[in-house]
């Protein structure tokens, strides 16, 4: 599953960057978000298989905050891209005639840039939150299996959810591989 999340994110990236007719905001932030998933997947799911390789549940302290770091930057950063995502389609449907001027190439660039500078900020925030509450106590197999849904599940599907159901990726992969393009 790690493995189809890698590859189809990558190859998403790759056939948004390498097809000019793919260089629009839409297809931007969907670079971004592909990009996002990879990371966001490759924060624990490398340490879970090698938990699960030497039947070791063992994280040193600096580990773990470094990979709760980059998972809750992660997890904010897609979200905050995907509200960007709901944005440029709200344009795209009821300001059509604008939306070129709108979502221009530098509103693009700074709603990723702002996306970013707000799980690094609110990372801090809850951080201080976790700290400050006490820890609540649930069941570890549903909770695992709730943590695999999330960080594994999802980033593995986002790809073909976006890509299988849209000519112009379908296009573009078509490209990438060697196929004829009808």
């Amino acid at each position: 599953m790690y493995l189809i999340t890698v590859c189809g994110n990558l190859l998403l990236i790759l056939a948004v960057s390498s097809d000019s007719h793919l260089h629009t905001p839409m297809y931007f932030f969907l670079a971004n978000l592909s990009f996002v998933d990879t990371c966001f997947t490759s924060t624990t799911v490398p340490k879970m298989l090698w938990n699960i390789q030497t039947h070791s549940k063992v994280i040193r302290y600096d580990g773990c905050i470094t990979q709760m770091y980059f998972f809750l930057l992660f997890t904010g950063l897609g979200d905050f891209l995907l509200t960007v995502m709901a944005y440029d389609r709200f344009v795209a449907i009821c300001h059509p005639l604008h939306y070129t001027v709108i979502m221009n190439p530098q509103l693009c660039g700074l709603l990723v840039l702002v996306s970013w500078i707000i799980i690094v900020s609110l990372f801090y925030c809850t951080s201080l939150g976790v700290y400050l509450s006490s820890a609540v106590t649930q069941s570890s197999h549903a909770s695992a299996v709730a943590s695999v849904m999330y960080t594994v599940v999802t980033p593995m599907l986002n790809p073909f959810i976006y890509s299988l159901r849209n000519r112009d990726i379908k296009r573009a992969l078509k490209r990438i591989i060697g196929v004829p393009v009808s």
